[in-house]
């Protein structure tokens, strides 16, 4: 990597986590494009380099965090399909806590609403969501683990679907459901039954 190409990853870092900021601490329609620029300490135009509107930097937030846990999972090849699943839940809810409410009710009004966002017409979260886990399911049918006729299209979305809930909950609730604690119960009581009719 180049300098130029160094710099310009430093810049988008620095309005990534600006916005971050931000959003945390007033909330996603409290703020527009100027305070996330002024924050990094950019000039206006420059983000418009690296996004078309504040809803962009959204998504990028999740990627960071989200992309590490990709990263975890695939150096888990000790671990069972149950345990990595686990771990996967676990990491998720962890990432969604640490980005905040704000971020979290972001991501679920562009789920609920594709349209609401240009250019994020299937849900872009969702659908990286989906397809992180998919694959990890898939790895498991591959390494032996769950049997080749484990329907990972529902088991995918059956999933999700409880990720995704607990995200709602706790946006509804205001921050009193604790998703982490319920992501604990979760795996412990009704993963392995959902998948143990599928476990080699």
């Amino acid at each position: 990597m180049n300098k130029r190409q160094s710099a310009a990853q430093e810049t988008r870092r620095k309005l990534i986590t600006a916005g971050l900021e931000l959003i945390k601490e007033k909330g996603f329609d409290a703020i527009n494009v100027e305070d996330i620029t002024h924050k990094a300490g950019v000039a206006k135009g420059t983000f418009y380099t690296y996004f078309k509107r504040k809803e962009d930097i959204v998504l990028d937030i999740s990627r960071v965090p989200f992309n590490e846990i990709a990263q975890e999972l695939q150096n888990m090849n000790h671990l069972k399909i149950i345990e990595k699943l686990s771990h996967y839940f676990h990491r998720f809810m962890e990432c969604v806590e640490s980005c905040g409410i704000h971020v979290c009710r972001q991501w679920t009004k562009d789920v609920l609403d594709p349209n609401n966002v240009p250019d994020n017409k299937d849900g872009q979260k969702w659908a990286y969501d989906v397809a992180m886990l998919k694959e990890i399911l898939n790895a498991a049918i591959k390494n032996k683990e769950l049997k080749e006729n484990t329907p990972v299209e529902l088991l995918t979305h059956i999933i999700i679907s409880e990720l995704y809930g607990m995200m709602t909950c706790w946006c509804m609730s205001d921050g009193k459901f604790e998703p982490l604690n319920w992501t604990n119960k979760f795996c412990n009581i009704q993963l392995k039954a959902i998948f143990e009719p599928y476990l080699n």
